[in-house]
């Protein structure tokens, strides 16, 4: 059994990937903002940690993940303003990290997008500029730590059905199901070999494990 946080708990990634672990076998810790959804991840098996990491200090996120032997970042500012965004998906991204690190934590799978990388080339009047910023600088600051970290980057998501079959690269077109991401992050975390990447991947028709063990 390992034990695993998963932070941003009540997304719909999450919720999913909460399942799959604990059926796994694992205990699972979801970090909430909001006490109501409490329930939501215990019907998942998952223990609910009411903790908002927008506002939490890296000692306070340390804490909260403390022992604890991987994170799963599946947390976003889910849109709205440009500054929610940078505080959410950079800057408390960056403190969870950190956190991470400083409790002993070394496996880290962060949930990104396909595409991510800090010349994305959109321009600062997209209305996604923020958010590609705020990805591309938290995935820099991990790939530059001493974390075994995955980073996943899924195409455009959708609410469809899990296939359990992807395409993995860069040049791979299409969307991809939220399931599919959960299978991708549970089975990432049971892969060393996937350390040390950035995996972009779309529904596709390799087998998942397959598909990553390439």
């Amino acid at each position: 059994m390992t034990k695993i946080a998963i932070i941003g708990g009540h997304g719909k990634v999450a919720l999913h990937l909460a399942r799959l672990l604990r059926a796994d076998g694992h205990d699972v810790s979801s970090l909430i903002r909001n006490p109501e959804h409490a329930a939501d991840v215990s019907a998942t098996g998952a223990t609910p940690v009411v903790a908002d990491v927008e506002n939490l200090t890296t000692d306070q996120l340390a804490t909260a993940l403390a022992g604890h032997d991987a994170v799963v970042w599946s947390a976003g500012a889910g849109g709205g303003s440009a500054d929610r965004t940078y505080a959410v998906d950079r800057d408390a991204a960056i403190r969870s990290i950190n956190a991470a690190a400083q409790t002993g934590i070394y496996r880290y799978i962060m949930v990104s997008y396909k595409g991510s990388r800090a010349d994305h080339g959109a321009s600062p009047d997209d209305g996604m500029f923020a958010y590609y910023e705020a990805k591309a600088a938290a995935d820099d600051y991990l790939r530059a730590t001493s974390l075994s970290w995955t980073i996943l980057g899924p195409s455009a998501l959708t609410l469809d059905v899990a296939t359990g079959a992807i395409t993995v690269g860069s040049d791979a077109s299409g969307t991809t199901s939220r399931e599919n991401v959960a299978l991708v992050a549970a089975a990432v975390l049971a892969n060393d070999n996937t350390v040390g990447k950035f995996i972009e991947f779309t529904d596709g028709d390799v087998p998942i494990i397959d598909a990553i063990a390439g």
